[in-house]
C-alpha cells in the first residue's frame, strides 16, 4: 500500500476525531494544512489489516495538532504529526 494512503488514511480518521468533538460539526470542514515527521517503518500489503490511532495533541479555536499511528498485527508501520484548521463550512447558494 502506498505511502501516500497511509497517510490520507490516518488523516481522514483524524478529520473525523477533530469534527466529532465539535458542538455542531456539521457546520464546519477540516482542512490538512500540514504533515510532520512521517515514518513508513514496515511495508503493507493486501490482505492486511490496519488499526488506525489518532490523538488529538492540541486543539486551539481554529487548529488541531494531531498524531497518527498505524498497526499491522500489533507492529507499528507508519506514524505521522498533522495539523488542521477547522474552517465553517461554505453553504451553497
Amino acid at each position: 500500500m502506498p505511502g501516500v494512503l497511509l497517510i490520507e488514511a490516518m488523516a481522514q480518521t483524524g478529520g473525523l476525531l477533530m469534527l466529532n468533538s465539535l458542538q455542531s460539526p456539521e457546520e464546519k470542514n477540516a482542512l490538512f494544512m500540514q504533515i510532520n515527521n512521517a515514518k513508513f517503518r514496515k511495508p503493507v500489503i493486501p490482505g492486511d489489516v490496519l488499526r488506525i490511532e489518532v490523538e488529538m495533541k492540541e486543539m486551539r479555536k481554529k487548529f488541531v495538532m494531531m498524531r497518527g499511528e498505524i498497526f499491522v498485527d500489533g507492529a507499528l508501520v507508519a506514524e505521522a504529526d498533522f495539523t488542521a484548521a477547522i474552517v465553517d463550512r461554505v453553504k451553497n447558494v
